[in-house]
C-alpha cells in the first residue's frame, strides 16, 4: 500500500501546529467574509434540516407503528449514495462547486415543500416519505462532496482545519436547536410545518451561496474530463494508508453506531414513553455533546490516524454503556458523551481525509468517504431496526457500540503490524504518556 508515483500529484504539506492555538483563534475562519455568510446560512439550514428529520422519523413511526420502518426511511435516504456516490465526487471535481450548491439546495427546497403540502393536507402515506427520502438522498450525492470541497475554496488552506471543525459545530448547533423545536412543533401543530420551514431555509442557502464574492474565492482547478476517473480515485485511496484505514473505520462506525434515530425512537416510544418531545430531547442531548466535541476539535494541534481509531474505540464503549443505563437520567448523560465522541471521531476522520488528499482528486476522495459514511447508515438503518425489534433497544444499543470498539482494536493491531509499531509507556513530568513508536524506538510518523 505504498504511495505510487504514478498516482495523482502528491499532497501538499499538512499544516501542523506545535502549540495549542489560543482561545481567540477558535473561530478564526469566520474572519473570512464569504465563509462567515456561508456559515450563517448553514446554521439556519441545519436547524431546519434537523427539525425535518425529527418530524419525518416520528411521522413514519406514527403512520406505521414500526421502529423498523424508521430504519427503512434511513435506508431510502442513504441508498442513492451507495448507488451513485462516487459519481458525485467526479461531478464536484469537474464543475463549479458554487453553482452545484445552488442547484442542490433549490432541489432540496422543492422536495421539502412537497412533503409539507402532502402532510398539511392530510394525504401523506409512508410510501410518500420513502420516495421523498430517496429524492433527498439523490440531492445529497452531489451536495455533500461539493459542500466539503467548497469549504477549501471559501477559506483556503490556512483556515481549512478550523473551518472543518466549525462546520461540524454549526451542524451540531442546528442539531441541538432543531430536534427540540421539531418536537414542540409536532406536539403543537404537527410535523408539516417543520417541512415548510426547511423549504424556506434551503432557499436562504441558495441566496447566500449565489451572492458570495467570487473574487475572494480560492478557486481549485477543475478536473478535466477523462476515462477511469472513478477508478483513479479508488486507487488513490487504496495507496494511502492514512486515508484507507480512516475510511474503513468510518464504514464500521456508520453501519453500527450512526443510527441513533432508530435507537432513540425505540427508547422514546417503547422504553421511557416520552413521546415526540422526549424523542426530540434525546436527539438534542446527543447534539449538545456533539457541539462540545466539535468545538473541542478546533483546539487540536494535529490530526493522526491513531486519533481516528482511538476516538472510534472510545465512542463504541460509551455507546455500549448507554445500552445498559439504569434510568432515563443516566441514559441522557451518556447520550451527551456519545455526542462528544461522535463529533471528535467525525472531525478527526474528515480533517485527515481532506488534508491528506491532493486538491485535484479531493472531490472523488471525499465522495468515497461520504459513500461509506452515508451508505453505511443506509445499510445499518434497517439492520439495527431489525435488531431492535428482535432483542430490544438495550441490547441493540450495546451491540451498536461493542462492534465498532472491537473493530477499532483489530484495525489498530493491523496498522501496528504493517508499520512495525509498538506502544511505549512513560511519564512527561507527572503526567503518564502512551506513545506509538517504531521498533527502533522512534516516534511513529505514519500515524
Amino acid at each position: 500500500m505504498a504511495h505510487s508515483p504514478a498516482a495523482a500529484p502528491p499532497t501538499g504539506p499538512m499544516p501542523v501546529l506545535t502549540t495549542r492555538p489560543p482561545w481567540r483563534e477558535t473561530f478564526a475562519s469566520l474572519r473570512v467574509n464569504n465563509y462567515r455568510r456561508f456559515a450563517a446560512s448553514n446554521l439556519v439550514a441545519n436547524t431546519a434540516v434537523w427539525m425535518q428529520r425529527i418530524a419525518m422519523d416520528w411521522l413514519v413511526l406514527q403512520l406505521s407503528h414500526s421502529v423498523a420502518a424508521v430504519g427503512v426511511t434511513v435506508f431510502m435516504q442513504f441508498t442513492p449514495m451507495l448507488l451513485f456516490g462516487l459519481w458525485g465526487g467526479v461531478i464536484a471535481d469537474r464543475y463549479s462547486k458554487q453553482r452545484l450548491l445552488v442547484i442542490t439546495q433549490s432541489s432540496a427546497a422543492g422536495l421539502a415543500a412537497l412533503l409539507a403540502v402532502l402532510t398539511l393536507t392530510g394525504v401523506i402515506e409512508v410510501w410518500h416519505v420513502y420516495a421523498i427520502s430517496f429524492g433527498l438522498g439523490l440531492v445529497t450525492v452531489v451536495d455533500n462532496p461539493a459542500r466539503q470541497v467548497f469549504v477549501n475554496e471559501l477559506v483556503g488552506p490556512r483556515y481549512l482545519r478550523n473551518a472543518i471543525s466549525l462546520n461540524s459545530s454549526i451542524f451540531q448547533l442546528g442539531g441541538l436547536i432543531g430536534p427540540a423545536l421539531g418536537g414542540i412543533l409536532i406536539t403543537a401543530v404537527g410535523g408539516g410545518w417543520s417541512f415548510a420551514i426547511n423549504a424556506v431555509a434551503c432557499l436562504a442557502v441558495v441566496v447566500a451561496v449565489a451572492t458570495l464574492k467570487r473574487s475572494e474565492l480560492h478557486a481549485s482547478p477543475a478536473a478535466p474530463r477523462g476515462k477511469g476517473q472513478l477508478a483513479e480515485g479508488i486507487r488513490y485511496v487504496h495507496r494511502k494508508p492514512v486515508i484507507f484505514w480512516s475510511v474503513v473505520m468510518v464504514a464500521v462506525i456508520a453501519v453500527f453506531a450512526f443510527n441513533m434515530p432508530v435507537f432513540l425512537a425505540a427508547y422514546a416510544n417503547n422504553v421511557y414513553h416520552v413521546g415526540a418531545q422526549g424523542y426530540g430531547m434525546f436527539n438534542a442531548l446527543v447534539a449538545a455533546g456533539a457541539l462540545t466535541g466539535a468545538l473541542a476539535s478546533t483546539r487540536r494541534t494535529s490530526v493522526r490516524l491513531s486519533m481516528v481509531v482511538g476516538t472510534a474505540a472510545a465512542l463504541g464503549i460509551v455507546q455500549a454503556l448507554a445500552g445498559f443505563a439504569p434510568g432515563e437520567l443516566a441514559f441522557g448523560m451518556l447520550l451527551i458523551c456519545v455526542g462528544v465522541g461522535n463529533l471528535l471521531f467525525v472531525t478527526a476522520a474528515n480533517s485527515l481525509v481532506q488534508m491528506s488528499s491532493n486538491v485535484q482528486i479531493r472531490g472523488r476522495v471525499i465522495s468515497l468517504y461520504i459513500l461509506v459514511l452515508l451508505g453505511g447508515q443506509a445499510l445499518g438503518g434497517p439492520l439495527m431496526g431489525w435488531i431492535v425489534e428482535q432483542v430490544g433497544p438495550h441490547t441493540a444499543m450495546a451491540i451498536s457500540g461493542l462492534v465498532p470498539a472491537a473493530a477499532a482494536g483489530v484495525i489498530a493491531v493491523l496498522i501496528a503490524r504493517q508499520a512495525s509499531l509498538r506502544l511505549r509507556f512513560g511519564l512527561r513530568g507527572r503526567r503518564p504518556v502512551i506513545a506509538i513508536v517504531n521498533r527502533a524506538g522512534k516516534a511513529g510518523q505514519t500515524l
